[in-house]
C-alpha cells in the first residue's frame, strides 16, 4: 500500500472519529442549554423583559460573561450560583451554542419618530463602535438589537451609575453623558430592532 493510501486512510478515520464525537456531543450541548431556557427562553430567545436573550450572542461574548459570573467580578442570585458549577468547555460550549440560534423578531414596536431618535443616539453616543454598524456584537461585546428592554436600561443604569462590572471601562464611560430620556429612547430602539 502506498504511504499516500495510508494517509489519506488514516486522515478519513481520523475525520470520521471526529465526526462521531461531534455528533454525540450535540445532544449533551443541547441538554446543558435546554437548562439555561428556563430563565433565557427556549433556545434562548427570552420572553421576560428584564432577562437577557442570548439566541444569536456572539460565543465569547457568552463564554466571558459565565467567567465574569463564576470568578464574581459580576454577581446576580441566579447566574452565580449556575456559572461556578461550569467548566471553562462548557462556558466555550454553551457559548457556541447560543450563538447559532436564531433570534426571535422583536416583539416591541414602536413609531418611526421614535425609532429614528434611538437610531441617532446610537450614532451619536458611538455605540456602533464597538457593538457594529448593525448592533449585533462582536467577539466579546454584546448584541443590542432585539434585547429584552428592562435588561438593557438595568446594565445602561449600572454602567452610568458605576456599579455595573465593565472590564475595560468603556462601558462606564460611555455611559457617563446619558440621560435618563436617552437611555429610554435607545432602550426602545434597541428592543423594537432586530
Amino acid at each position: 500500500m502506498s504511504s499516500r493510501l495510508v494517509a489519506s486512510s488514516v486522515a478519513f478515520f481520523v475525520w470520521a472519529a471526529a465526526t462521531s464525537v461531534a455528533a454525540a456531543d450535540a445532544p449533551s450541548i443541547e441538554k446543558k442549554a435546554s437548562l439555561c431556557f428556563a430563565c433565557h427562553g427556549p433556545n434562548g430567545n427570552s420572553i421576560n423583559p428584564v432577562i437577557p436573550s442570548l439566541a444569536a450572542q456572539p460565543g465569547q461574548f457568552i463564554s466571558t460573561q459565565l467567567i465574569m459570573f463564576r470568578e464574581g467580578r459580576r454577581k446576580d442570585p441566579q447566574m452565580s450560583p449556575v456559572a461556578t458549577t461550569l467548566s471553562n468547555a462548557d462556558m466555550n460550549e454553551l457559548g457556541k451554542y447560543f450563538s447559532a440560534q436564531k433570534p426571535a423578531a422583536p416583539a416591541r414596536k414602536i413609531d418611526k419618530a421614535r425609532l429614528e431618535e434611538g437610531r441617532r443616539l446610537t450614532q451619536k453616543f458611538n455605540c456602533v463602535a464597538c457593538h457594529g454598524a448593525d448592533l449585533k456584537g462582536q467577539q466579546h461585546i454584546p448584541r443590542l438589537v432585539g434585547q429584552q428592554p428592562e435588561y438593557l436600561r438595568t446594565q445602561l443604569r449600572g454602567f452610568k451609575a458605576g456599579t455595573r462590572f465593565d472590564m475595560d471601562g468603556n462601558m462606564t464611560s460611555a455611559a457617563q453623558p446619558l440621560t435618563e430620556k436617552d437611555i429610554d429612547s435607545i432602550v426602545e430602539y434597541l428592543a423594537a430592532s432586530g
